[in-house]
């Protein structure tokens, strides 16, 4: 099994120490590395050369997003921060970021956010997944998209454009995160897009959904 080497930049010791609680708790992930600033981040990952960075925002020195723009070439780097800012947003995916995570997005984003950065795929988390589309999609200018997907792939497609987590669609649904995971990987497949930004666009597109629109209970 291969092992994915990450490296934790965030100026706060308890959040280092819960992330490494989490991620070393996976059997092919290993943290390697800590840093409370950015420009020891820097540093660590030219020596380390983890495969991912998760690096905060706010930190001494360096910031998250000058971070991002030194070692995005040559490194997967994932934002995780407090902040949900739209120029923070923009200024990271601009950098190269490999995902844009909110630290209240929870552990199993944080594992899946890692695994997305590894296979080239990049995750945001849903909270402002509908935000940013309504930055880069402006809908009314989007052209019909063709519809491959079965009523229930439509539903959930409908409930990833509204900002719904796994989660929160596997409740709304009465199903498992498993299951929905599942849907949403034959989604991105049929759709031929990357995440859930790419998902939420095409609902957008195709009228499934609206933005800004609140999911009916």
């Amino acid at each position: 099994m291969t092992t994915t080497r990450i490296l934790i930049a965030d100026d706060q010791e308890d959040i280092r120490n819960g992330f490494r609680l989490v991620l070393d708790s996976q059997p092919d992930m290993t943290v390697v590395g800590e840093a409370a600033d950015g420009a020891t981040a820097v540093g660590l990952a030219r020596t380390l050369r983890p495969d991912v960075v998760l690096a905060d925002i706010r930190m001494p020195r360096l910031d998250g997003l000058e971070v991002t723009r030194q070692l995005a070439a040559d490194t997967r780097v994932v934002v995780v921060t407090t902040f949900d800012l739209d120029d923070y947003v923009h200024t990271a995916l601009r950098h190269g970021a490999c995902g844009f995570l909110l630290k209240r997005s929870g552990p199993t984003l944080l594992i899946e956010a890692v695994r997305a950065a590894m296979a080239g795929d990049t995750l945001i988390s849903p909270q402002i997944t509908v935000r940013l589309l309504r930055h880069l999609t402006p809908p009314a200018a989007a052209a019909p998209a063709p519809d491959p997907l079965t009523t229930r792939e439509r539903e959930i497609a409908r409930l990833v454009a509204q900002g719904l987590t796994n989660a929160e669609i596997a409740a709304r649904l009465v199903v498992t995160a498993g299951t929905v995971k599942t849907h949403l990987a034959n989604i991105q497949g049929k759709l031929d897009v990357r995440n859930r930004v790419g998902i939420a666009a095409w609902a957008w597109a195709s009228g499934l959904a609206t933005p800004g629109a609140t999911p009916a209970p």
